[in-house]
């Protein structure tokens, strides 16, 4: 028999990131318990700042019943002498019968003792309280509240409503006793409100003005921001993330248009929406794609007069953004400042940030000999301009941590440089590069605009690698304080974006003098743990492409694009039975050795065929990875034939060695590319 359940549990305001970042894990822990208690059924999850609810429309009112079967020693042991032996005493007691009534069975090919035993399923009102608080104890929000009693949680637990079927439960919820009573919107009443049924606790919280569907609160907003866009011609930007928080922090949200005085708008664009979106959680407002002096907030208020709501929040921007105003006038009259970077540490045995600006020119000065020639095609300018252009560009990059704007708003560091170092007459490559260097910032995020730019970007997280590393400070298990390994993916996703030369292994050699002595393999290998990352191919091609020893990051993603192509196709299964015997045949030779072939000591003609066929193909020019395995996996045929008809492993020491040579010299040409015999399918 099935009943409808319903569970809310009333909590003070949850902060929206950290509920957030748990949301998705909260369906699948309960689900979880039901299904360790046998009660798994069809549910559904609410939530609004205030409280957590799950209804189960159709809930079992008991575990059903199980057979037990146990299955004790075989017949053999159990009886000596048609007498029970202490196997078969030991194996009744444990079932709790006599022997006689136990039967016996056939379990692997042997005659066993068997008992079948009927467990009733629990009444789910006997389960219902341990399922609920085991739930909450398992939801993960990162830190957690203790109050007065021993449990704890994000934010304490105020009330609680447990209704299955006609009856309320009163169970103890992290010491709460559930109740026939909830809360609405606290802009309706701050009174408990008596509830009688399931329907009646919907209908309460409905026209008490919480609105418990977070798709339904997201909705009203969206479709409000919408006719105050078509009623203004303005257009909103919508930030899903900004979204979503509001969904998470309102029970009544309605979208409301704000405005601030239009002299705040000689403010760079991303110092206002910075103040809208990550202080006060506005919406910020373009017109005809310019910034417009209104925002969207959202208010979680239930009245029919928004006008103090509007006012109050201009007020608090008005604030905020007077006081960028004056950072920003204050900011401009100082200018940037490198010398003051001296006095600014870095990290302890890294000096100070004008210390680490100084290894970053090595390094970008390093990248610029490299690249100088394609930079020099790119921009019209000469060489001695660009060499000067990177010089003034690493200097100044780190200069607007020393401004007021950035100390209050530490997300515009290297944003505000951009706007400041125009201000001044700074070139516009120098502007941009400062804009750009910490580019990317995440996954998704956008690459620098330009080469220009990106050298500065790789120079910087380079110092940051090669500094860390060389002081110990090693990213381990999850943790990575300094982002190093965001770092490392971002010099990749910069390199290959570009189609720069990047030799890993070389690059690391020549700058290394910079740093304290450390092993720069060990941070070769931490690029190579972020190559496994980055591509979403089959691991065991790129361990056969890094077995390569290509540590070109442009090579590697050439060469890992060009295997996984290959691997893919419909007849590779065929043809990679013969390379993989090619493989373990040379597994004894030296592959780095010359591997001379005599063709004087051939005996068979497909030794002959299969040498110069080898040879054709290696001695071609290839206009890529993917032509050139084409080429080399077009040897199937021959290198069977030569399986089939020649003895590799003959007495001959001398005939022996050459048709090995041979073998290993096919097998060598892969290995420019990648280890075939690391490949599995």
């Amino acid at each position: 028999m099935l009943k409808p359940l319903l569970i809310e549990i009333g909590v003070e305001e949850l902060p929206a990131i950290p509920f957030l970042k748990e949301l998705p894990n909260i369906e699948i822990k309960w689900e979880k318990i039901l299904e360790e208690n046998s009660l798994l059924c069809e549910f559904e999850f609410f939530y609004t700042p205030r409280r957590l609810i799950l209804w189960h429309p159709e809930f079992p009112l008991s575990q059903p019943d199980t057979i037990q079967k146990l299955y004790g020693p075989p017949v053999e042991i159990a009886f000596k002498d048609n007498e029970p032996t202490k196997a078969a005493i030991g194996f009744a007691k444990k079932c709790g019968v006599d022997i006689k009534d136990l039967k016996r069975v056939k379990k692997d090919a042997k005659e066993v003792l068997y008992f079948e035993k009927k467990i009733e399923g629990k009444n789910s009102e006997e389960l219902l309280a341990n399922m609920i608080n085991s739930w909450l104890k398992r939801l993960d929000f990162g830190r957690s509240m203790r109050w007065e009693n021993e449990d704890s949680f994000i934010r304490p637990i105020r009330w609680a409503v447990v209704n299955f079927g006609e009856k309320f439960l009163n169970y103890d919820i992290f010491s709460v006793i559930s109740s026939n009573y909830t809360y609405v919107h606290r802009s309706v009443s701050l009174d408990k409100v008596y509830i009688k049924d399931q329907k009646d606790f919907f209908e309460k919280l409905k026209t008490g003005g919480v609105i418990i569907y977070p798709d339904k609160r997201e909705e009203k907003i969206l479709n409000e921001i919408k006719n105050i866009e078509k009623e203004k011609n303005i257009a909103v930007e919508k930030d899903e993330e900004l979204l979503k928080e509001i969904v998470a922090i309102t029970e009544y949200p309605t979208a409301l248009l704000g405005g601030f005085d239009k002299d705040f708008l000689k403010l760079p664009p991303e110092v206002i929406i910075t103040s809208m979106k990550e202080h006060q959680r506005y919406f910020p407002v373009f017109k005809k794609d310019d910034l417009y002096n209104g925002f969207i907030v959202v208010s979680n208020a239930k009245t029919d007069d928004f006008s103090l709501v509007i006012e109050g929040n201009e007020r608090v921007l008005r604030a905020r953004l007077s006081d960028a105003l004056f950072f920003w006038e204050n900011d401009i009259k100082n200018g940037l400042d490198i010398e003051g970077l001296k006095d600014v540490v870095f990290m302890d045995e890294l000096g100070s940030l004008f210390d680490k600006e100084i290894r970053e020119l090595k390094i970008a000065l390093n990248l610029f000999e490299k690249y100088k020639n394609l930079l020099i095609s790119q921009t019209s300018l000469t060489e001695g301009e660009l060499k000067a252009l990177i010089d003034r560009a690493i200097m100044v990059s780190k200069a607007d941590l020393l401004s007021q704007m950035v100390y209050e708003f530490t997300e515009l560091q290297g944003i505000m440089g951009y706007y400041y170092a125009l201000v001044q007459g700074e070139d516009e490559l120098v502007a941009l590069s400062i804009k750009e260097q910490y580019l990317p910032k995440g996954e998704d995020s956008e690459l620098p605009s330009n080469l220009f730019s990106s050298i500065v970007s790789i120079s910087t997280k380079l110092d940051t690698l090669m500094a860390l590393f060389s002081i110990g400070k090693i990213p381990s298990g999850s943790k990575d304080p300094f982002g190093l390994r965001r770092a490392a993916t971002g010099i990749i996703r910069i390199v290959l974006n570009e189609q720069i030369p990047f030799d890993i292994s070389k690059i690391f050699n020549e700058i290394k003098d910079e740093y304290k002595d450390f092993d720069t393999r060990n941070l070769e290998e931490f690029f190579i743990e972020r190559i496994y990352q980055f591509f979403d191919v089959n691991p065991s091609i790129i361990k056969a492409v890094i077995e390569s020893k290509e540590r070109d990051l442009v090579e590697i993603s050439k060469k890992i694009k060009a295997v996984n192509e290959i691997v893919q196709s419909d007849d590779f299964k065929e043809v990679f039975v013969t390379f993989k015997r090619v493989a373990n045949i040379v597994k004894d030779v030296d592959i780095e050795s010359e591997l001379l072939v005599d063709e004087r000591l051939f005996e068979s003609e497909y030794e002959k065929k299969l040498y110069d066929r080898f040879n054709e193909v290696v001695k071609k020019e290839y206009e890529d990875y993917e032509s050139k395995l084409d080429a080399l996996f077009g040897l199937k045929e021959d290198i069977d034939k030569f399986f089939d008809h020649v003895l590799v492993n003959v007495d001959d020491e001398k005939i022996r060695s050459n048709r090995k040579n041979l073998i290993a010299s096919i097998y060598k040409a892969f290995r420019s590319i990648a280890d075939i015999k690391e490949i599995s399918i």
